[in-house]
Formats: structure tokens, sequence, C-alpha cells
């Protein structure tokens, strides 16, 4: 997907002011931002520089999808996970300290004019990547109705959000089964049926991928994924985060980090 108008990078020092754990798994840092990095399209992300942690550095930063920004407040905010070296040492980060961030990056989500009914669908932290286009849906009057997946309730993040935003917010979990591609199906189908839907949106989910690129091409309603890839660099220069992608009778080659994150249902390939 590739938006209008391109967008500057810059690489700025942020000052932070929270960095609490929402669960055990994952944490919300809040950062004050220049104003002038905060000109975002949901779907970008920003590329985070690791701090000194237990006497060692980690050299390649982290990228990391927006989940909310205001530019009149001068904050920008990342929810992530607890998952290696480098998310730990952020997870470390105090109020007061200075992080660097390079960004934003890559080309976000395409919302057209003529969308009145769209529904976004992810699970787990993916729930984070979307939450900014839940606020451009809300301030063009598009009717959203959002699909929260997660392990069980306890994982389920920005619900409240989602709400405030969404005309429906539908929770799903594997503990009691509601999140099994069957019942995720049958959920997707009924709203065609009810209301009509315009565009899927999603983040990350390989299960979900599947049954979007079935879902779109049986119906020909357009969607989009914001994928997740390793990366070194962020600005396509190391294609490290290359993958391919179905357009036509061909399989292209592309970079997350420079033609993505966000990509066609159509042309994304399940992994």
């Amino acid at each position: 997907m590739n938006n209008k108008n391109r967008i500057k990078i810059y690489e700025v020092d942020t000052e932070v002011v929270s960095n609490n754990y929402i669960n055990n798994d994952y944490k919300h840092l809040i950062l004050r931002a220049p104003s002038k990095a905060l000109d975002i399209v949901p779907g970008q992300f920003f590329h985070l520089q690791c701090p000194p942690s237990d006497g060692s550095i980690s050299f390649l930063r982290r990228p990391m999808s927006v989940y909310q920004f205001n530019k009149k407040e001068n904050q920008i905010e990342f929810l992530y996970k607890l998952h290696g070296k480098g998310t730990r040492a952020i997870s470390n980060l105090q109020k007061n300290n200075i992080f660097n961030i390079v960004g934003p990056l890559g080309n976000g989500f395409v919302v057209e004019e003529n969308y009145k009914n769209i529904v976004l669908i992810a699970r787990g932290v993916g729930l984070a990547t979307l939450a900014p286009l839940a606020n451009l849906a809300f301030k063009k009057g598009i009717n959203l109705t959002v699909i929260c997946s997660a392990r069980s309730k306890e994982y389920l993040m920005s619900i409240d959000l989602f709400n405030s935003l969404s005309n429906k917010v539908i929770v799903v979990t594997d503990n009691d089964g509601s999140s099994s591609m069957d019942n995720l199906e049958l959920l997707v189908n009924n709203m065609m049926s009810n209301q009509g839907v315009d565009a899927f949106f999603t983040c990350g989910s390989n299960r979900i991928l599947k049954l979007l690129k079935k879902v779109c091409e049986l119906n020909n309603i357009p969607g989009q994924i914001a994928l997740e890839q390793q990366m070194a660099c962020g600005i396509g220069m190391c294609f490290c985060c290359v993958r391919p992608f179905e357009i036509g009778d061909k399989i292209i080659q592309k970079r997350v980090c420079k033609e993505g994150p966000v990509f066609r249902v159509s042309e994304a390939l399940p992994w």
C-alpha cells in the first residue's frame, strides 16, 4: 500500500512520560516528542533505540507500531510485549529518561472516502496497531466494528478505547473457544449479511490473514493487513525484512519496512 503523501522521517530525542505494565507480558510506553515527528498515518511505525541494560547494548533498533499519538499534547504511545533483550531494555525506561526514536516509517492504512462500514480484526498486541485507524474512522464518521482476540480476557487490550470509538466491539478468546476460525468466519459472514462491509483491516495473525483472504476473495471486498517482521535498518536499505507477495500470477519480493508494513490482503501470503 502507498500513501498519497510521503511523510518525512525524523530522528528525535523524546522524554519518557510513563512506562507501565498493563498485564504480565505487555507495557504501555508514553513519550513526549517533537511535533514535527507526529505527522503519522495509522499503521506506520517507529524504530526505537534500545538503552543499555545489564552491562550490554542492543545495537539494532526495535520496530514498533504506533498505538496513539496526539500533536496537541506532543505525545506518542506504544504498546509492546516483553519478548527479548531489546524490549526488556526498553521496559527499564523511567519517567523523564531521554529516549531516541526514528520515524514515522513505512506506509500506513488507506481509508477510501466511500467507506461507510469497516471491520477491524486483530489479536493481542496487533490491536495496538489498529488503534490509530479506529481513531481515524471515528473522526471520519465511519461505522466501525472491532473484533478483539486474545488467549484469555486478561490479555485483551484497548477494549475501553475501542468501545469509545466503535459501534460494536466483539471479544473472542481461546479460553472459551470463541476465537476459533469457524466462529470468526461465522461472525464475519453475519456482518456482511446484516450491515455490509466495505473493507477489512487486520494485523499480525497468520490465521486471521488466511480467513480474510478467503472471505475477501469470495465476496470481492478489499482488505489490508499490517505485517510484523524482524528488521535491521527500518528504511529499506538492508533487505532484512523481505518477504514474498502474490501479485497476479507472480511471486514478488517486497520489503515490509519500505513497501509496507501495510499491504493488501489479496497480495499477502500466509507464513
